[in-house]
């Protein structure tokens, strides 16, 4: 017999063992709900830890290709010194392209901190130099040598110290997103397994009069783990498309790439979500299983 076959068997059932287990009632409601709700949480978790792995690579990729030189000089020195940095990177292999800030953009940056009327003119701020670089990169340590011999007051800032720990963080946040998924797996197998002993012992007079006319223990469990799969598999169904409508629903990211509005799935992403009902399947076909042995076994 083939998988296919096995899995249609599986499906159809047998009529006389599924009287065993009651269609309906408080353990069957407590199925269905569970396996939505959990599904519902795993598909935000999923989310989030995609999201935290795109932008990890985002943030990667953006502040390794960028970086910052201050220059720090008096201000009768402080153009001379702007020009000789912008020598020194034109003549550096591996500098895509480097500009000087202007006032505005660099008030701009300051605003937050300090208010919109900000004299940047009046006050002794670095001058800050943007430099992008090729996909191969520039010798840093070399860069900050030629900086020193020809702008003393240059200090080249190539991000690694920030770049690092969002890098980092970001990784963490997604393996914190995967760890949830199976926290929300153990969670959905504790109440698939506390619902379906309860059916058992709910049915014990049942299973005694079936197992007189000669029912074993697997034909018995059988009956059980497929209608728990079952209504794990609807119930988990239903909970991961509207866990999929919410996440389309959230705010998309606009150019400022924020996390909150970047949180959700993209591309061939989609497609992950589609796996929450199969593993909540899984997980509700072992989790009755075992209980059901289990519980076969304590009432000989």
């Amino acid at each position: 017999m083939s998988v296919t076959d096995h899995v249609l068997g599986f499906v159809r059932g047998d009529r006389q063992a599924d009287r065993v287990v009651p269609p309906t009632g408080y353990s069957a409601r407590l199925t269905v709900f569970t396996a939505a709700a959990m599904a519902f949480l795993a598909v935000f978790a999923m989310a989030l830890s995609l999201a935290a792995g795109r932008l990890a690579d985002r943030w990667s990729d953006a502040l390794a290709r960028s970086s910052t030189i201050r220059i720090s000089a008096p201000v009768a020195e402080l153009e001379a010194q702007t020009w000789a940095v912008l020598t020194v990177l034109e003549q550096t292999p591996g500098v895509d392209n480097a500009r000087a800030l202007t006032d505005e953009e660099q008030r701009a940056l300051l605003e937050p901190w300090f208010g919109p009327d900000l004299p940047v003119a009046d006050l002794p701020i670095p001058r800050l130099v943007e430099v992008v670089e090729t996909a191969d990169g520039y010798d840093a340590e070399g860069l900050r040598q030629r900086l020193a011999a020809e702008a003393p007051g240059a200090v080249l800032d190539d991000h690694t110290r920030w770049r690092r720990p969002l890098v980092q963080a970001a990784h963490r946040l997604r393996l914190l997103g995967w760890v949830a998924i199976g926290l929300i797996l153990a969670s959905t197998a504790a109440m698939i397994t506390l619902a379906a002993g309860s059916a058992l012992a709910a049915n014990q007079s049942v299973i005694k009069v079936m197992r007189l006319v000669g029912a074993q223990d697997d034909y018995i469990a059988g009956a059980f783990v497929r209608r728990f799969t079952l209504r794990a598999l609807i119930g988990a169904a239903v909970g991961t498309l509207i866990g999929m409508i919410a996440v389309a629903l959230l705010p998309r990211a606009g150019d400022e790439e924020a996390f909150l509005t970047g949180l959700g799935f993209a591309g061939l992403h989609w497609l992950w979500p589609l796996t929450v009902p199969l593993l909540a399947a899984v997980t509700a076909f072992w989790a009755t299983r075992i209980a059901a042995f289990r519980t076969l076994g304590g009432l000989r």
